[in-house]
Formats: structure tokens, C-alpha cells, sequence
């Protein structure tokens, strides 16, 4: 407290000291103005020929020689009516784009204007500010720094908004000449735009990350709203964080300050959740890995759920684009046991898996409206079906990673979205790995989400023979193993029956699976299967003594077939013979039908003694 009265007290002495150089000497001063702590000695003359506001306040106070008057809530305090009182006393200044919004808010504030004398504060400033300032890019940055101690004085006098309106028409233009230069001939004689030159109309992303986070985004929002390109916003956005951020996270290191740390914090709240509020609503314009740096940030700094919602939106439907080192968000939250920020990377692949839902509830354009995707591609799935597998192997070996979280993740992604189980199987193997003691419940419920048949040869071997999984997942592994080797031994496919009974059989050991409870259950399920397996091969069995039995058809039918062909040759030869009549005589009329049966039972005999 006594530094502040010493340093208010030197600020007086100085403002005394300034005002004796420019002030009437010889006229000893009838008036006291005080701004801000500061005290003006004056004459009432100069101010009351130029200020209507002193006017009036002497006019009460005519009663007294000399009087004092305090001037509360002066913007600009008392350098701003240091500058007015000089103009009053035809003091020469100069006019700048760094002193012009304090003299148009004092000016004001004074009532110099027109009415009280020609060629006013007022009129002088304003011509400046539209001749000049607004001209000029650079000056309308530098008159917005001004007024960021000036508010609500240069909103009420509109201030802000015209410089903010010819920043972005400057920018507009500066954007409009970059790409009339950026146009070139193809061989063909076609007009194109080259993509690949550099863009130079946007020198002005550096000047902007001077202002402070409010006017930022005034002017963002402002450029977006006329046009300015979307890759020219996002670079202006990754600049200005990266400049603020970077800063303050310096100062906070090297400060052991408690309240300077919770202002930071909270000026770095607030960076993050303006730049979000801002970031373009199209697609792939922003880097993944730059909205996974907001995302940390946004969970560090404890920002507000909304915010928090839309960055994982934006980063989930692009998920396909990131890496592994995107996706280990670490867990800053105390109240968390775990490395890595699980919760918030399953709300992420929530989102990718539904981005067809979710596109639904973005018609009123606050996320991806002008840009947004059905469901995603199978292409998409498989790169991130791989890019989760490694997600999961990386925080398997956390002691504290419960089972269910790392089942939620696994199973957020539909079940086509996995080509290979390889990479699961590893994630699930780790995981057994670093808890030894995991329950047979929580490992049968583990080995649920492998899908066996989707093992690579190496993969499946190395399950056959690997103790931490449950029993009943290595029998199912060594059945699966026995059909393929069936399938490659008889070099076709199944048929259809065959494959009915791999499925069927497959269900049965899914449900003897999900129904092990306990060791009792374990042996009745290890019996199940043994009935099962029996059955297969009573079956095999079967259907071998039906191919024997028609092989021993068919035998039969063959030599059926040669005894038909020697009967009718014998019958041939016994025709030529005569038993009844003589051979010789030509007209002799035909044996009777009688004798023709009995010729044929005697044949019939004959057949049957020579066959026996």
C-alpha cells in the first residue's frame, strides 16, 4: 500500500512538473482539475472557450475563486486530458494513430466539439481516423491495441468497428490480388488456380496476434463473415494460439506467484475457448495434431464442456488422419489413476463410429455444415481399427486401467471394422500380461472380443500355446486350427453342411464360454465340448459306413449285370438244340408254349447250379 501512495504521489509531481512547462506562467491558475490521483493546476478561460463539459461544471462552482474539480471516469485517465488541455492552450501536438482514439474518447467525454468553438478536438481526431487510420492496415491494428483501455468508450463511438471493418476489407483485398496472382495458363490454354504458390496476401496474420483475445475474435469473426478464406483464418489461429500460449505458459513456469498462476490459467481458459468458438467449419483446414494440442490444453485448463464436445467432434471425424502419439492424451485430472486420458479418446471414437448420427443434429452449421460426411468409409475403419489396436496395446500395461474401460474402447468400432484380430490379441495378451491377477470372468469376457477365426498363422499359434488365456478360448483356438487343417488337406472349401456345423459348433463353444462361471461350470463346459466333438466324429463315422455300403451296391449291381449277359448267351446256345423234335426237318412246326417255360426253368436251374 505505501508503494502504491508513493508511486500515485511521483505520477502527481511528474504531471505538475510536465503542465509547468506548457502552462501560463504569469497568470497564477483559478482552477484544479484532477484525474485519476493527478492534479492540473489551469484557467478556467482556455478550457471553458473549447470543453462544454467545463463549461458547465465551473458555471456551478461560480461562487468560488478558485476552484476544484474532479473528473471521474475519464477514458484514457489523466495522459488523454493531458492532450485535451494542450489543445486548449493551442499547445502543438501530433495527431497519430497511437494517441488519436484516446483524443476521440476525451474529446467526447469533454464535449469538444463544433458547437463550442471551429476546428474542435472532436473534428480533428475524427478526420484522422477516417482519412488516415482507416487507410492503412497496420494503423487500424494499432488504434484496436489503444482501445482495449478505452472500452466502453470506443464501442460507444464506434471506434472498434470501423477500424474492424477496414482490417477486413483491407484483407479482402490483399486476399482478392493474391489470387489474381496465383492464376496461371495451363498447356492446354485453361485459366487455373495455382495451389501450390505461396499466398502473400496474408502478411497481416502476424499483426493480428498482437491484439488482445477479445478484439481477436471480433476480427476473425468479422473476416469470416465477408469471405476470407478458411486456410488464411486457421493460420492466423494456430499463430495467435501459439504465440499466447507458448508466452504464457513461460511466465507460469517461472512464476511461484498463486495469484498471478490463477490469472494466467484463466487468461489461457479463455484463449483456448475463443480459438475453438472460431476454428472453420470446414474439414481438413486445421492439422489434426494442432486440435489435439487444443484438446490437451482444454482438458489441462478444465475449459467448458462445450468446448471440450466440439473439439472431439472435429478431431472424431477425422480420426483416420491421426497417429498414435495424437491419441495419448494425458490424464491431467487428479481425481484420475491412470496414465492417459481413456474417457476422452472413447468419446472420440464414439464419434467416428457415428458420424452418420451425428451429422443429423448439425443442421443449424455450428459444426462441419458445409462440409460434413456420411458414415465412414471401410477404408476409414480399417486405418483406425489399427490405429485403436496400438492405442490399446500402449496403455495395456497401466496397473490401473480398469478391464471394462479397456473393453468400451475395443468395442466402440463395429465388427467388420477389423480385417485382422492380430493387433487386438496383442493389446488383449499385454493386458493379461500386466494384470496376472485378473479374474477368469474378466479374462473370458477379454478373449470375447477375439474373433479366433481372424488370427493369422502365427497369431493363432501363438494363442494355441499361450497359458494367460482362458481354457476355453485355446480349445476353440485348437478347433479352429483342426478345421483349417481339414480344409487344406482336402483342398477345397466346406460345403454347405460342413459349414453349418463350424458355425454351429463355433456358437456352442461361444455359449460354453460366455456360461463359465465357475470351476463347475469350466468342467460342464469341457464336457459339452467333448459331447460335441464326439458327436462330429459319430457323424464322420456314419457317413463312411454310407459310402461302404454303396460301394458294395455298386458291386453288386456290376456283377448282377455280368450273370444277365451269361444267361442270355447260354439261352442262345440251347436254342440251337432240339430236345423234342428233330433238327433236320425244316418245316417242322414250333415247340409249345409249355415246353418254352419249362426249357427256361430248366436254364434257369442249370444257371443257378453252375453260379453256386
Amino acid at each position: 500500500m505505501d508503494k502504491q501512495q508513493q508511486h500515485l504521489s511521483f505520477a502527481k509531481c511528474s504531471r505538475q512538473q510536465i503542465c509547468s512547462e506548457w502552462m501560463f506562467h504569469d497568470v497564477p491558475s483559478d482552477i484544479t482539475i484532477e484525474v485519476n490521483g493527478g492534479a492540473f493546476p489551469l484557467h478556467k478561460f482556455p478550457l471553458v472557450a473549447r470543453c462544454g463539459r467545463m463549461r458547465k461544471l465551473v458555471a456551478e462552482n461560480r461562487g468560488s475563486d478558485i476552484c476544484r474539480i474532479e473528473l471521474l471516469n475519464l477514458p484514457g485517465g489523466a495522459e488523454s486530458f493531458e492532450l485535451a488541455a494542450k489543445f486548449c492552450y493551442c499547445i502543438n501536438f501530433e495527431i497519430t494513430s497511437a494517441n488519436v482514439a484516446q483524443l476521440l474518447c476525451v474529446s467526447d467525454y469533454l464535449e469538444m466539439t463544433e458547437e463550442f468553438s471551429s476546428n474542435n478536438l472532436g473534428s480533428r481526431a475524427e478526420e484522422y481516423l477516417e482519412t488516415i487510420v482507416c487507410k492503412n492496415l497496420e494503423m487500424c491494428i494499432a488504434v484496436l491495441q489503444q482501445c482495449e483501455n478505452l472500452l466502453p468508450f470506443a464501442d460507444e463511438l464506434k471506434i472498434v468497428s470501423r477500424c474492424i471493418d477496414a482490417i477486413v476489407s483491407k484483407a479482402c483485398v490483399e486476399q482478392i490480388a493474391s489470387s489474381f496472382s496465383r492464376l496461371e495458363y495451363t498447356s492446354s490454354g485453361r485459366l487455373q488456380m495455382n495451389r501450390q504458390a505461396k499466398c502473400e496476401g496474408d502478411w497481416w496474420i502476424e499483426d493480428l496476434s498482437d491484439l488482445r483475445i477479445d478484439l481477436y475474435q471480433r476480427v476473425i469473426t468479422a473476416m469470416k463473415c465477408r469471405g476470407v478464406r478458411p486456410e488464411s483464418i486457421g493460420e492466423s489461429l494456430m499463430n495467435y494460439a501459439q504465440k499466447e500460449l507458448t508466452k504464457k505458459s513461460a511466465v507460469w513456469n517461472s512464476s511461484n506467484q498463486p495469484n498471478l498462476v490463477t490469472e494466467i490459467s484463466e487468461h489461457e481458459r479463455l484463449v483456448v475457448e475463443s480459438i475453438v468458438s472460431l476454428l472453420p467449419v470446414e474439414k481438413l483446414v486445421i492439422p489434426i495434431t494442432f486440435l489435439f494440442g487444443l484438446l490437451r490444453k482444454s482438458v489441462m485448463l478444465d475449459c467448458t464442456v462445450a468446448c471440450r464436445l466440439d473439439l472431439e467432434r472435429r478431431i472424431g471425424s477425422q480420426l483416420d488422419i491421426a497417429t498414435l502419439d495424437d491419441l495419448l492424451i494425458p490424464a491431467f485430472c487428479q481425481a484420475s489413476d491412470t496414465l492417459f486420458d481413456v474417457d476422452t479418446v472413447h468419446r472420440i471414437l464414439v464419434k467416428f463410429s457415428q458420424q452418420d448420427e451425428s451429422d443429423d443434429d448439425m443442421e443449424d452449421g455450428s459444426l462441419f455444415g458445409s462440409d460434413s460426411l456420411g458414415s465412414p468409409s471401410q477404408t476409414a475403419l480399417v486405418k483406425v481399427s489399427k490405429l485403436v489396436d496400438n492405442y490399446l496395446a500402449e496403455i495395456a500395461p497401466d496397473a490401473n486401467l480398469e478391464v471394462t474401460k479397456l473393453i468400451a474402447i475395443a468395442k466402440t468400432l463395429p465388427s467388420d471394422a477389423r480385417t485382422s484380430h492380430d493387433g487386438l490379441y496383442r493389446a488383449i495378451d499385454v493386458y493379461l500380461k500386466a494384470h496376472p491377477g485378473l479374474s477368469d470372468t474378466d479374462k473370458q469376457q477379454l478373449c470375447r472380443l477375439i474373433d479366433f477365426q481372424k488370427l493369422s498363422q502365427e497369431a493363432a499359434s501363438h494363442a494355441a500355446q499361450n497359458e494367460r488365456l482362458p481354457l476355453q478360448s485355446m480349445v476353440q483356438v485348437l478347433y479352429i486350427e483342426q478345421l483349417r487343417l481339414r480344409n487344406a488337406l482336402s483342398h477345397s472349401y466346406p460345403d454347405d453342411d460342413d459349414q453349418k456345423q463350424i458355425h454351429h459348433s463355433l456358437r456352442i463353444n461361444g455359449g460354453a464360454l460366455s456360461a463359465a462361471m465357475s470351476p463347475r461350470d469350466n468342467y460342464a463346459s469341457l464336457r459339452r465340448e467333448n459331447r460335441e466333438l464326439k458327436l462330429e466324429l459319430t457323424r464322420l463315422r456314419m457317413r463312411l459306413n454310407d459310402l461302404e455300403k454303396e460301394h458294395v451296391c455298386m458291386k453288386k449291381n456290376m456283377e448282377k449285370s455280368q450273370t444277365n449277359n451269361f444267361i442270355s448267351s447260354f439261352s442262345k446256345k440251347l436254342g440251337r438244340l432240339n430236345f423234342f423234335g428233330s433238327s433236320s426237318s425244316q418245316g417242322s412246326s414250333p415247340p409249345s408254349q409249355n415246353s418254352q417255360r419249362m426249357d427256361t426253368k430248366v436254364i434257369q436251374r442249370t444257371v443257378d447250379h453252375s453260379t453256386v
